[in-house]
């Protein structure tokens, strides 16, 4: 009789106990320049906490040079000013996160784990030159018109000869009064669409970009906005056409953003990316590439040689997340059952009920099987979890490496 799967990860896994079965990982991603973090929840702290000791290994013993999360670039860069002292009055970081993550789900971001880590990675920074301190970025796209008053507030203080063309541009949003909701609805069915405007400021701020060197991190910060803006609004105005059409220019935005900023940081530079599974894992491993998906995760591999690419998946067999009952809804801490026997969580958890480290790589052949794989949004109902919490997915195809939590604690919002 073959060996089971279950008695397979029993006998190769790596016990995961404390932080330093983390060398297994840190071993694994070798010289890798591209290293992506997941999470299969948005609310879970072990996924957060993880992630952040690796992070901090990954700067201080392979010299990576900034993080690139799944959140908005202007709330995202106002902690980059933070961790580099770029403040003239630094504000106090846990009212600097409560008032730059406003947006819904503003617990992403704005909760006790971030804080930690921000603190670490501020410590860190003033101990390095100017050049050698580790950025950290918003790389989403929903900043539509926070992105545009970013601009407009930037050429104030910086160019002041291409701040009416800037607000010549945007006067075309005006009547939708910062709502993005209203615009998709607007430019889906009516065809009242401002694309024209933004994709023309967008290369006017690209065609200029040397102009700021004396502001270098200032101007990247500019055209990410208006970068922003651009697909932000291409974003909005495909949202009638549905989930397909949006997720890809989603995801298109986010890769096309963190190889902006491995521009900015330079041939030498090596990036760290946070972000749901769905994003960073492989699409090409699941169901989406059949619903002509792509993903974070897949763009990157296809455009780098494999060794200058490591995804690591996370899992969770049961415990508790942060999330909401529908979008915009408060927060609260949802109970999330036991996995289904047959989902990879499932298998995992058949064999050995504590946390496991498992390199795919290493063992491809055994991890290629489809099974399903857990994945909880910012909204969640475990009640319907067998709906559509399960995404089909080859695990070794999808990750070089993957983390199991058996039982995960929800996160701990400001």
């Amino acid at each position: 009789m073959s060996e089971s799967i279950a008695e397979y990860i029993r006998k190769h896994a790596v016990r995961f106990e404390d932080k330093s079965d983390l060398d297994t990982i840190i071993n694994s991603i070798g010289d890798a320049r591209y290293v992506l973090l997941g999470e299969a929840s948005h609310g879970t702290s072990e996924f957060y906490t993880i992630r952040a000791e690796l992070s901090k290994r990954l700067i201080q013993e392979k010299g990576f040079s900034f993080i690139a999360v799944e959140g908005d670039w202007p709330s995202c860069y106002r902690v980059n000013r933070y961790i580099k002292s770029y403040y003239a009055k630094p504000p106090q970081l846990e009212f600097l996160l409560k008032h730059s993550f406003t947006r819904w789900p503003s617990w992403m971001w704005a909760n006790k784990e971030i804080l930690d880590f921000i603190t670490w990675l501020k410590k860190h920074n003033d101990e390095q030159a100017i050049q050698k301190k580790v950025g950290f970025y918003g790389i989403d796209m929903y900043s539509l018109f926070e992105s545009m008053e970013e601009i407009i507030r930037y050429l104030e203080k910086k160019d002041p000869s291409r701040l009416e063309s800037a607000k010549k541009a945007f006067s075309c949003f005006q009547p939708f009064e910062k709502d993005e909701q209203e615009y998709a609805i607007s430019a889906g069915y009516l065809s009242e669409s401002c694309e024209e405007e933004v994709i023309k400021l967008l290369l006017d701020i690209q065609s200029k970009r040397e102009s700021y060197e004396d502001d270098l991190e200032g101007g990247l910060s500019l055209e990410l906005n208006a970068l922003v803006a651009a697909h932000a609004e291409h974003y909005y105005r495909s949202m009638v056409k549905g989930d397909t059409e949006t997720w890809n220019i989603r995801d298109r935005h986010m890769t096309e953003a963190v190889e902006k900023l491995m521009d900015f940081h330079g041939p030498e530079a090596k990036a760290i990316i946070w972000e749901h599974n769905t994003h960073i894992g492989d699409a090409r491993a699941t169901d989406m590439a059949e619903e002509g998906m792509v993903n974070v995760g897949q763009l990157i591999r296809e455009s780098h040689i494999p060794k200058d690419v490591y995804a690591l998946g996370f899992g969770t067999h049961r415990g508790s997340v942060i999330a909401g009952d529908a979008w915009g809804a408060p927060y609260k801490k949802i109970s999330v059952p036991p996995a289904s026997d047959d989902s990879w969580e499932g298998v995992f958890h058949a064999a050995g009920t504590h946390d496991q480290i498992m390199l795919l790589k290493e063992h491809h052949e055994r991890f290629q099987d489809v099974k399903g794989h857990r994945a909880i949004g910012v909204v969640y109902n475990p009640r319907y979890e067998h709906l559509g919490n399960y995404v089909p997915t080859s695990l070794s195809n999808r990750y070089d490496a993957f983390i199991f939590i058996n039982h995960s604690n929800a996160l701990h919002p400001l």
